[in-house]
């Protein structure tokens, strides 16, 4: 403590200057920022946010200040008709099986235009920072009410399986939730994920009562082996991330799909609406995409048909598909031709 009466500490990744004896909470306080809607990390340990009133500020202290407002699990009510067609995914129950991301869009107003138009019930955010210079500014939960649509925190950009656990242990104090998507990225430049890391954090997370939906490479084995390890989806990818190639391995994502009793979503790799039924066709729960609406030439237009693609898709595969032959067969009859 110096001579003024404060000590130096470092909040996401600013260092000032605070009054010694300072609350957590005094400090959000102080910032502009009400203590009931974050979450906070004191020396990479998150601070209940039930302490924060008591939890007193030491000089050196390294915090990280994050947002995320969750809402309403969108849980179907026992008295309310379900659609034959619903899946559901953790003891939560959805009718839409189109899930879409967060970024990418040109603003706020434009990503909850196109979740609107998408019929979306649940949309991927990221936790990032507080913005401690402007704690006034816009933020997603603003446009996109978060007690209508459920909000599923992910751990995208985490290349380690710590970064991924402490991400969403910090969302869970944000906004409650246990229903998450968890990515463990391996490199840069392809965004794969990494298995090791990926399975090493998804059994840690189930063990801490959270319900990881994860996203993981298309292979039958690695994906039994994360429902073995308390996943409750499994969501290979169809081609590297927001590369809009589209699915590149049908096979592998039958596999899967056939060899899982969770419930599988593509993620990743879908380019256009007929991408989406393609893995719809597969006997997939669901899709989940951003950069195909969010950098298509209309957002709001690919969103709609991103929807009526996943609706189509969905029910192809439930109608049966026709099977294959090597030769032609005739629709009309031969007999009796004149």
């Amino acid at each position: 403590m110096t001579a003024d009466g404060t000590i130096q500490v470092r909040i996401n990744g600013e260092h000032r200057r605070v009054m010694s004896g300072m609350t957590i909470a005094e400090l959000a306080n102080d910032l502009g920022l009400d203590p009931a809607k974050v979450a906070v990390e004191r020396n990479l340990e998150v601070v209940p946010r039930s302490t924060l009133g008591q939890v007193r500020l030491e000089d050196g202290d390294d915090l990280e200040i994050v947002h995320f407002v969750g809402g309403g699990d969108h849980a179907v009510s026992v008295n309310e008709k379900i659609d034959d067609d619903s899946w559901t995914v953790a003891g939560r129950t959805f009718r839409s099986r189109l899930i879409v991301g967060t970024g990418k869009y040109k603003d706020f107003a434009q990503n909850a235009a196109a979740v609107e138009a998408s019929g979306a019930e649940i949309v991927t955010v990221a936790v990032r920072r507080v913005n401690i210079a402007d704690p006034k500014a816009p933020m997603l939960t603003d446009f996109i009410d978060p007690k209508k649509i459920t909000y599923l925190p992910n751990t995208a950009g985490c290349f380690t399986g710590e970064d991924a656990i402490r991400t969403l242990r910090l969302a869970r104090e944000a906004g409650g939730w246990t229903l998450v998507k968890l990515e463990v990225l391996g490199e840069a430049k392809t965004l794969y994920p990494d298995m090791v890391e990926t399975l090493r954090a998804t059994e840690i997370l189930a063990k801490e009562g959270f319900e990881p939906m994860v996203y993981c490479v298309d292979d039958p084995i690695a994906a039994k082996r994360l429902e073995n390890v308390g996943a409750v989806a499994i969501m290979p990818l169809g081609a590297p991330i927001g590369s809009g190639l589209g699915i590149q391995n049908r096979v592998t994502i039958r596999l899967i799909v056939e060899g899982t009793n969770l419930p599988v979503l593509v993620d990743a790799g879908v380019g256009t609406a007929s991408e989406a039924s393609s893995a719809m066709e597969l006997g997939c729960a669901g899709v989940l995409m951003n950069t195909a609406i969010a950098e298509a030439k209309n957002p709001i237009m690919m969103a709609s048909a991103m929807k009526l693609a996943v609706e189509s898709g969905r029910l192809a595969y439930r109608a049966g598909r026709m099977g294959r032959r090597m030769y032609a067969d005739p629709s009309s009859p031969l007999a009796g031709l004149i």
